[in-house]
């Protein structure tokens, strides 16, 4: 199995994260934000991974450095857990209804990293996560894996809905572009020879 294990040590934060690409989607999550844990269930469950988070983190200033950190840390554990990237499918893309919201994310593990997130949320804060930091965690986590990550609610009404139909396609799309491909087994996926 391909796994990682990240030990993540700042001033703001400490965070242990154990990843498994080719897991049952087990989880066991605990950042101290709920509602990240419940998006962080949803990466498990919808991605087939195996992920365990133990993070603390200043909260008592705010949320950001835990939520971009625990991104950050789960981008690091990605790239450790797919090594020389050859034979993996590289790219992988989802489209994700729930209920009267459609989100799509779209995934390249090019080493080139870039995030553009798009949610549509109208409220600062959805269960007891602060909402505009939804973008800091695909950052963190599309520098740290080195990837392309777009994610972009196409309409909604929840807001509760919009956030995890947005991790649920992050989930699928990752899934899509981790896993292995016999036909490309011994092949890197780039005309490049380098990513």
């Amino acid at each position: 199995m391909r796994k990682a294990v990240i030990d993540r040590r700042t001033a703001e934060t400490q965070i242990k994260l154990s990843l498994a690409l080719d897991g049952k989607g087990r989880f066991e999550n605990r950042t101290g934000i709920r509602f990240l844990d419940h998006m962080l269930d949803l990466v498990a469950r919808h991605g087939g991974f195996d992920l365990k988070v133990n993070a603390t983190g200043d909260l008592d200033v705010d949320q950001h450095h835990t939520v971009e950190d625990v991104g950050i840390a789960l981008g690091e554990a990605v790239l450790k857990a797919i090594g020389g990237k050859r034979g993996i499918n590289r790219a992988g893309y989802f489209v994700m209804p729930m209920d009267e919201t459609l989100a799509v994310a779209a995934i390249d593990l090019s080493g080139r990293p870039h995030a553009v997130v798009d949610t549509k949320v109208t409220v600062r804060i959805v269960g007891d996560l602060q909402s505009e930091l939804v973008d800091d965690f695909f950052d963190g986590f599309a520098m740290a894996a080195r990837a392309n990550v777009h994610v972009k609610v196409m309409y909604g009404r929840s807001n509760h809905h919009k956030i995890e139909a947005c991790f649920k396609a992050f989930a699928r799309a990752l899934r899509a572009a981790c896993a292995k491909d016999k036909r490309l087994a011994k092949m890197l996926p780039s005309t490049k020879g380098l990513l």
